[in-house]
């Protein structure tokens, strides 16, 4: 089918798109889009992500339901837990009337990454082009599997939002393909590739050797693709690009760049990282440290405070208790012993941790990461990470004290924070990103 070859959208970095802006751009966008008697496949974001799904998927229904053969939504879930149909439903901003009379013909899967029956392979990776791709890091041959329903659609279309992301720079795009629907190898293989680059130097920088891979893996994906890429603000879009997951995906993460970045004059030997309801484990709520590792001050601490989680991981729970959170070099150490883990694991265990060092044989972090969750003492101490009882926490008693070295973010997970002065490839102001 004839895709529009040209990014169309509009984004602000001083002001919101008003409701009616949404609405004309989105119509209109979508307007270019024969989809007469085509099956169409929306892949959209689980309830970790922050973006206005439900104003896009009904703007998305109401212009082309009418002419599609079908049109139905897959949740990206990478390795997250399937989504219920309660949270469905909250996700998209949906009554359970609407859903059994205006939506009625819309099917809402989960993808299933557990389940081989429900994936397949499209293609590999070879070891050199990997090679090539990371800069001599890996050499080894990678296959590609994806959910089978790409194949059961005439057209793909992302709908979700762009934010500085600690595996692969800038999340969205085709980073809803790979993770969002892929199969285990493949996630395990970019998520380590972006720990062994390490956090600090990946997140909020376009063009990373993770984007790559991703890039190179949707590339094999046959059935057409288009991206409808979203940049929010609070809880409102300030921007939104439709197009090829490539060319919308970098209009909005330029925009991302200039509105998801927070730059400090100085580190913190203290932060409170509050994690919103929507992160429910600690696989999740992890964010919290990824976007404020760059100004946290050496030795200092980060407080991930999130009174309502109870658990690691919903679905790697026992792996992280097994294996614990861990500086990337550690596990390098010790890779014989750590190899045979699912490496994508490891690569979050890594990224909670933050970056550090050893020494002879003793593992030196460079910040303490300290959780005020529901997961009681013993089980931080298994980990390696620190524990607070967050009964004993009052935010606000950490909130105007950056002139103290304290530093209090109501929301974490989503903004990311740097210094001033770090240099280019820690992006400093002004590094070339």
């Amino acid at each position: 089918m004839e895709l529009p070859q040209q990014v169309t959208g509009t984004g602000h970095e001083e002001r919101l798109l008003s409701g009616e802006e949404i609405r004309s751009t989105v119509l209109e966008a979508l307007g270019r889009v024969d989809v007469g008697g085509r099956r169409v496949l929306l892949i959209i974001p689980d309830h970790t992500r922050t973006a206005p799904i439900g104003q896009l998927f009904r703007l998305i229904h109401e212009a082309w339901s009418p002419e599609a053969d079908r049109l139905d939504c897959l949740i990206a879930l990478g390795t997250h837990p399937p989504m219920s149909d309660e949270m469905i439903l909250r996700r998209l901003e949906m009554t359970p009337e609407e859903r059994r009379t205006t939506f009625a013909n819309t099917r809402f899967l989960n993808h299933l990454w557990k389940d081989p029956d429900a994936l397949t392979q499209i293609g590999v990776i070879s070891a050199a082009e990997i090679g090539d791709i990371t800069d001599g890091l890996f050499e080894l041959d990678v296959a590609i599997t994806v959910n089978r329903l790409v194949y059961e659609y005439d057209l793909l279309v992302i709908v979700g939002p762009v934010f500085p992301h600690e595996v692969v720079g800038f999340s969205g795009g085709n980073k809803y393909l790979f993770p969002g629907i892929a199969g285990q190898r493949i996630i395990d293989f970019f998520h380590w590739l972006g720990a062994v680059i390490t956090n600090p130097v990946i997140i909020g920088n376009k063009w990373t050797p993770v984007r790559k891979v991703v890039d190179r893996a949707a590339a094999m994906v046959a059935t057409p693709k288009l991206a409808l890429s979203l940049v929010v603000e609070g809880e409102e879009l300030a921007g939104l690009y439709f197009g090829r997951p490539e060319d919308s995906w970098s209009e909005a993460a330029d925009l991302s760049q200039k509105l998801h970045i927070v730059y400090k004059d100085r580190p913190f030997h203290t932060v409170l990282s509050c994690a919103p309801e929507m992160y429910d484990d600690i696989w999740t709520a992890g964010k919290c440290m990824y976007k404020l590792e760059p100004v946290v001050a050496d030795g200092g601490t980060l407080i991930i405070y999130a009174p309502h989680v109870k658990d690691i991981s919903v679905s790697h729970g026992h792996v992280l208790e097994e294996v614990g959170y861990h500086t990337r070099d550690y596990f390098l150490r010790n890779w014989d012993r750590f190899q045979r883990y699912p490496w994508g694991v490891l690569a979050h265990s890594t990224h909670v941790r933050g970056i550090g060092c050893m020494e002879d044989e003793t593992e030196k972090p460079r910040v303490n990461v300290v959780l005020a969750t529901q997961i009681p003492p013993e089980t931080c101490a298994k980990i390696s990470l620190g524990y607070m009882d967050p009964a004993t926490i009052d935010p606000k008693d950490y909130a105007g004290r950056e002139d103290e070295g304290v530093l209090y973010v109501p929301k974490g997970g989503e903004i990311l924070y740097r210094l001033k002065d770090a240099p280019p490839e820690l992006g400093g102001k002004g590094a070339d990103s």
